[in-house]
Formats: structure tokens, sequence, C-alpha cells
């Protein structure tokens, strides 16, 4: 076996573990901030993969579970023209529009010519994009659900509460990162 897939194979250290590591290298750390830092990236990568599996499932993927929240979130009818979809989510026109291609080719969303301005394009979910998100929400608050269910409703709230305040904070430090970042691509 090579190095490579040998180190693959190896466990994520625990929390503690990691912690330990970095004090050990970086003694400034100040490990409670760590130790929330670490678990909510660890919590972050696993809920990730948790959807991802949700999505594969129904026959989507991550990119065009996207597409149909944006068309959702814009509310009935569920129409929008590409420009504004890529703004909302960090795309190229070109990447929008290749997604918007397989999406259409797959029955999740419509592209046609808007009546009133034979020049702008609309993207509109379909009944079968919209049944699709219907279930990946489904599904999602079976797994968010689940994932809560040792937390009283005031731990819920109260987590909810930290969570938007740490939000915030990175909201106001950071403007620019809602989207995808192309100074890291």
């Amino acid at each position: 076996m090579s190095d490579t897939s040998e180190q693959s194979e190896l466990p994520e250290p625990g929390l503690d573990e990691q912690i330990a590591a970095y004090q050990r290298e970086f003694q400034d750390l100040d490990p409670q901030v760590e130790q929330v830092v670490s678990a909510l990236g660890r919590l972050n990568r696993r809920m990730n993969v948790a959807y991802g599996r949700q999505l594969a499932a129904l026959g989507i993927s991550n990119t065009e579970w996207e597409v149909l929240k944006t068309l959702v979130l814009a509310g009935a009818p569920y129409r929008m023209g590409p420009g504004e979809l890529a703004k909302r989510l960090g795309l190229t026109p070109a990447a929008m529009t290749h997604r918007i291609d397989r999406m259409a080719g797959e029955g999740l969303v419509t592209r046609d010519r808007d009546e009133n301005n034979r020049v702008r394009v609309i993207v509109e979910l379909t009944d079968d994009g919209r049944t699709k998100w219907l279930e990946a929400m489904r599904m999602a608050t079976a797994f968010e659900g689940d994932l809560l269910q040792d937390l009283t409703g005031d731990e819920r709230g109260a987590l909810g509460e930290i969570l938007i305040r740490l939000l915030r904070r990175v909201e106001h430090a950071q403007p620019d990162a809602g989207g995808r970042l192309t100074d890291l691509d």
C-alpha cells in the first residue's frame, strides 16, 4: 500500500487531540475558541455530506439544489432571470447557463423568453423541480430534527441566537463572503 492510501485511511483526530496538537505548535491558541470553531467546521462538513447523500438519492446535485432553492425563495411563480440567478449564487453567467441547460434537460426548470421583453430569458421552476425541492426539504427536516433531538426547545433557541450572532459578525467583517469567492478558486 502506498503512503498516500495509508494516509487517507487514517481517522480524523478527535477534537481534543487536534486542539492539543495545535496548542503544542502554537502556544497562543485559545482552546475554548478552537473547540467551538473546530466543532462548527466538522459539523458543517458532516452535514454537507449527509445533505449530499440525500440529494443524490433524489437524483439531483447540490448545485441543482441551490438553483431550486433560489427559485423557491423568489416566491411564486418561482421565476427569475439567469443573470439574477447567477448573481445570487455567485456564479459566472457561463456557469449559470450550463447549469440551467442541464436542469432544463432534466425537467427541473424551463427556460423561455419573457413575453413582455423577448430579449429577456426567464427560468422557471417546473412541477417536477418543485416536487424534488419538497422531497429534499422533507428529508432535511427529518435529518435536522434527529440532529437536534437531544436539545430542549430553550437550548435550540439559545443555540440559534448564538449562531446568528456569530454569522452577523462574519458577515460584518466579510460582507463579500456570501457567494462564491472568486479569489479562492
